[in-house]
């Protein structure tokens, strides 16, 4: 059975970081991309970032580059996004997604097979 755990969000001021977790089971951690996807409300689902299966490449959509890190245990079966800077606009439910088999994807969400509950992360004053 697949199990895609997130954590780590909340209320944060702008201008603050938040560091998400998200721990899976149930397949071959390093066989599959990992990214964080995030849906706000009343907005379809983007990619906000992404990783190989070794953490060799990394990816991120244009408006998160520069304060937003990925990064992965392969061990701990864990990926994590630290997002600094928060601003506003990065209000959103927050996803962890496997792409099992499959290379990072920053514009189409199929590839995407796996999906956590989500966590929501909130930037306001």
């Amino acid at each position: 059975r697949v199990t895609v755990v997130e954590s780590g969000g909340g209320l944060v001021q702008p201008g603050g970081s938040l560091s998400l977790s998200c721990v899976v089971s149930g397949f071959k951690f390093d066989d599959a991309s990992m990214a964080w996807i995030r849906q706000a409300p009343g907005k379809e689902r983007e990619v906000v970032s992404c990783i190989s299966y070794y953490g060799t490449s990394t990816f991120y959509t244009n408006s998160v580059r520069g304060r937003f890190t990925i990064t992965r245990d392969n061990a701990e079966n864990t990926v994590y996004l630290q997002m600094n800077s928060l601003q506003p606009e990065d209000t959103a439910m927050y996803y962890c997604a496997a792409a099992f088999g499959r290379l990072c994807d920053l514009d189409d969400l199929k590839p995407y097979n796996y999906w956590g509950q989500g966590t929501q992360v909130t930037v306001s004053s």
